[in-house]
């Protein structure tokens, strides 16, 4: 069955973006878009939800009390948070409300559609389990990597993360030797993350013309996601 899913984010192009990436995965459904809390209990209201894709900073109350509230009403949609919130007593108490996965910003279109496909196969499980190794097995489905969702050989967390939020704050995009120079890394290091952020569909380039010698590539954020 199609598992429908309730955006919910204050930001308007992050929310669409967020729309595109779950349309995009196979077996789920937008039900709708929220840009507040009220906004959310009000779709919650008239459609049904099996999922939140839930911005835990709204402008109008965090999101884990918009999960508390919900619980209290007895709604049982699984909530996946996606967040640039690092504190893991709030990670702690979401997981104690029902919070299944934890997505940080920023994130590439691979990364939500793994935890989407995980979380797909985990709502799926059905029946008696055998015994303790089908427990195991069924809890390890939402938290398990899988092949293919790391980063390519030599790239790091930290640095991507330098490197993209660098890009995200320049609104005429960057050469890479500018988010060299800003990030502090090597022009060639800098232009591998680049281009990593461009097959993953987060950034586009161009060639920069106007200069003596070859035009220098010019790449520029488009996916928007906070």
């Amino acid at each position: 069955m199609t598992i429908k899913v309730l955006v919910v984010e204050d930001d308007p192009v992050a929310a669409d973006a967020h729309a595109l990436y779950v349309d995009r995965v196979t077996g789920f459904e937008v039900a709708g878009i929220a840009h507040s809390r009220a906004g959310a209990v009000r779709l919650l209201e008239r459609t049904k939800v099996d999922l939140l894709l839930l911005d835990l900073y709204l402008p109008d109350g965090h999101g884990l009390s918009l999960v508390r509230s919900l619980r209290a009403a007895g709604h049982q949609a699984d909530v996946i948070a996606v967040t640039s919130a690092r504190d893991l007593a709030i990670v702690r108490e979401g997981v104690s409300l029902g919070v299944v996965q934890y997505v940080l910003k920023p994130f590439t279109f691979a990364t939500l559609r793994d935890r989407l496909t995980r979380y797909a196969e985990f709502r799926s499980s059905a029946g008696e389990a055998s015994g303790q190794d089908e427990v195991d097995r069924t809890l390890a489905t939402l938290r398990a990597p899988r092949t293919g969702t790391t980063l390519p050989k030599g790239l790091s967390g930290p640095t991507l993360e330098a490197v993209t939020r660098t890009l995200r704050e320049s609104e005429q995009g960057l050469t890479a030797t500018e988010a060299a120079a800003a990030v502090g890394i090597a022009r060639i290091t800098a232009r591998r993350y680049l281009e990593h952020l461009v097959t993953a569909g987060r950034a586009a380039r161009a060639p920069q013309y106007g200069q003596i010698g070859r035009p220098e590539l010019q790449y520029r954020w488009i996916s928007a996601v906070r």
